[in-house]
């Protein structure tokens, strides 16, 4: 590999907000935050919204989000099921 063109590789926290859920990984994302992890060392921390702990495939809840009312418009558009 060519020396100086690659971003740092180090341990970072992410961190769902959405279930509190916190994992401790490798990534080449960084972060003002940091957090104390288990081991008593800093790391820096990445907030996400949607992890393993709350994505719908990997709970086995999924369920139907209407946004906007696009499946109103859906039905309006090409006709309700019957």
């Amino acid at each position: 590999m060519k020396a100086g063109i690659h971003p740092e590789y180090r341990d970072v926290v992410f961190h769902d907000v959405t279930s509190d859920f916190k994992i401790l990984t490798r990534s080449t994302l960084s972060s003002k935050e940091t957090t104390k992890w288990e081991d008593g060392n800093e790391y820096p921390l990445i907030k996400v919204e949607v992890s393993s702990a709350t994505h719908p495939f990997y709970t086995g809840k999924n369920k139907l989000v209407d946004t906007s009312g696009r499946v109103d418009k859906f039905r309006k558009r090409y006709g309700a099921a019957k």
